[in-house]
């Protein structure tokens, strides 16, 4: 389905990043993995070889210009070229609001939004330059859409990245580069700090089937059930598909909307506080909006 493409993905010596990397092997692309420890890189890329793909490794931390240009350089400096680039690189440091601080709010948001943006950029120069168009994929989150106790850093990042799919969708459309946000959910080292979710990763990581309830009503399966979203967008049919937050994990695909208006109301000369109480009672309040991650859906 690949054959003679050239993706990067970043984050890709564990979890999620690592799955993308090896899909998109199997279905015949060459791959550059990214990651900030050399060891897991390196056993990253040496697992991809041995089951018969094409990679090598490009170790940075992602956030800075410089690591961005690097796995740029690393796909055509070893490759010959670049088709795709997967910017799924981040780290957590959860904390209630009152708790967090600046040091773990600045890493969070260096890694998961500088970063994105960082690579962004880079693959955009790239295409540009080229003129053969490509396949940009971000990596957001449903704490970015939905927001989630804990996660000021994370879910303020991720939901920049959303907002950088829609943007970057409309401003490399003549580029021919599809862009979207893949919206993930599996068991990974990354959810394990969610209250009732560590012993569920722990199972997972030890190979052990799991639940039924978490597969299908929570979406929450392997990293491998999120992989194929990356192979199906690298594809001929999926670069028709830019601008766009799909969801997967576990047994659920989906596609999420776009914050858009749901409830107006308008007042000739403006509004009043009086006159914005009456509104709020009479037209808007049926339409408020619920927040959080949904644990039963």
């Amino acid at each position: 389905m690949l054959d003679g493409q050239v993706h990067v993905v970043t984050g890709a010596g564990r979890g999620i990043g690592r799955a993308i990397a090896e899909a998109l092997a199997r279905a015949g692309a060459s791959v550059v993995v990214n990651d900030v420890d050399d060891v897991v890189a390196g056993e990253a890329v040496e697992a991809i070889r041995y089951a018969g793909g094409q990679a090598t490794a490009a170790v940075a931390a992602i956030g800075d210009a410089e690591a961005a240009d690097l796995c740029v350089l690393t796909a055509i400096e070893s490759f010959g070229r670049m088709d795709g680039f997967v910017a799924n690189a981040g780290v957590l440091r959860d904390a209630i609001l009152w708790k967090a601080t600046d040091d773990d709010f600045d890493l969070v948001v260096r890694t998961h939004l500088r970063g994105t943006f960082t690579c962004g950029r880079a693959c955009a120069r790239h295409f540009r330059e080229t003129g053969q168009g490509g396949v940009l994929m971000l990596v957001s989150s449903v704490a970015g859409q939905r927001g989630n106790v804990g996660q000021t850093a994370y879910s303020a990042a991720k939901a920049g990245v959303a907002a950088l799919a829609r943007t970057w969708s409309m401003e490399l459309a003549r580029a021919g580069v599809s862009v979207n946000a893949i919206v993930p959910t599996a068991l990974t080292r990354m959810v394990a700090t969610i209250p009732g979710l560590g012993k569920a990763v722990e199972a997972a990581e030890r190979g052990e089937d799991i639940p039924h309830a978490l597969r299908d009503d929570l979406g929450l399966g392997t990293p491998q059930d999120v992989a194929p979203l990356a192979v199906f967008l690298a594809s001929e049919e999926g670069r028709q598909i830019t601008g766009q937050c799909i969801g997967i994990g576990g047994d659920r695909l989906s596609l999420w909307s776009h914050p858009q208006e749901v409830a107006l109301a308008r007042q000739t000369g403006g509004w009043r506080a009086e006159d914005i109480s009456r509104a709020w009672i009479n037209t808007l309040s049926p339409h408020q909006q619920t927040v959080g991650i949904d644990q039963k859906n």
